[in-house]
């Protein structure tokens, strides 16, 4: 059963304590139920010592779209796997979107791909599979 909170209402409730989200400066384009779009900006501050975008930042970045997609139907879901695939770099000034797509959405178990491009002209940086545990708890009895 989906909550009566909508997908943003369950955004809002989640950005509230997801400081490392807001860090990165994530910025919502679109979401609904088992999906989600989001921009984000690379700072220096992002960079690893050759001067690229850390992977850890881009996998976090990906992690939080899969974290607001999985979510997004209502009940509280928490990540059990994921993996990441670096296709290409990033640098400082890149404007990134990672778009999180539901594949698979079973009573315990749901499975998301998010693909992370540029957003200029959609070259693919880095691909990302993820499974999440969806408890019984619901965001709206919360």
């Amino acid at each position: 059963m989906s909550s009566t909170l909508s997908p943003s209402q369950i955004f809002d409730r989640m950005m509230e304590k997801d400081l490392f989200s807001r860090w990165m400066g994530i910025e919502l384009i679109e979401l609904r139920r088992g999906y989600c779009k989001l921009r984000m900006s690379v700072r220096p501050e992002m960079l690893n010592g050759f001067g690229i975008l850390h992977g850890g930042v881009s996998f976090s970045f990906a992690d939080s779209a899969f974290a607001f997609a999985s979510n997004s139907h209502g009940r509280l879901s928490v990540s059990q796997t994921s993996q990441i695939t670096h296709v290409k770099a990033a640098e400082a000034g890149d404007v990134l979107i990672a778009e999180a797509q539901e594949l698979q959405l079973g009573h315990k178990m749901a499975t998301y791909d998010v693909k992370v491009y540029r957003d200029e002209n959609q070259e693919l940086i880095a691909l990302f599979r993820g499974s999440v545990y969806r408890t019984s708890r619901r965001f709206d009895q919360a």
